[in-house]
């Protein structure tokens, strides 16, 4: 069975030096796949644990505001704010713990069977890793960013209204 690929992936010509594994370097990978393998099944577990406080987020706020009046008014809002943002957390969690594992369960079995096409659908799962990991970090460091210039903003306003 042929795989289709990327269109907008490009290729070394097919006249050049294929690589070559050493028992050593597919010892290597073996153990890096039980490595994914266990870290994507630790994964899916912490992404349950989150989609569970997901669910108990509204209980848990309505709760507080029947031992505190003061934030009855905030409970619902921030009860239903905080279930929506872990809920984004299990998603985006789920996905990480997806590809490790996919990653993880392909390069076991290709360097067991000597399989070429298992060995280049999982690392097409790591390249979707460490892509989505790319991702996370740059809107990661442009958040930070963008609170850090806020900060600033914000400071230099307070300091111009203190000094009037």
């Amino acid at each position: 069975m042929e795989l289709p690929l990327p269109p907008q992936e490009t290729f070394p010509p097919a006249d050049q030096p294929q690589i070559v594994l050493t028992d050593e370097a597919r010892y290597y990978l073996q153990k890096a796949g039980q490595w994914a393998y266990f870290l994507g099944i630790m994964g899916f577990i912490g992404t349950a644990f989150i989609a569970i406080m997901a669910l108990f987020a509204g209980t848990l706020f309505t709760t507080m505001a029947r031992a505190n009046p003061l934030m009855e008014g905030m409970a619902a809002g921030l009860g239903t704010l905080m279930t929506v943002i872990y809920l984004l957390l299990a998603v985006f969690s789920f996905f990480f713990a997806l590809y490790l594992y996919q990653f993880g369960d392909k390069i076991k079995n290709a360097v067991a069977y000597n399989n070429t096409a298992e060995a280049t659908l999982a690392f097409s799962k790591l390249k979707s890793f460490f892509k989505l990991w790319g991702i996370t970090t740059i809107v990661y460091l442009s958040f930070t960013a963008l609170v850090l210039v806020g900060s600033i903003v914000v400071g230099i306003g307070a300091a111009s209204m203190m000094s009037r």
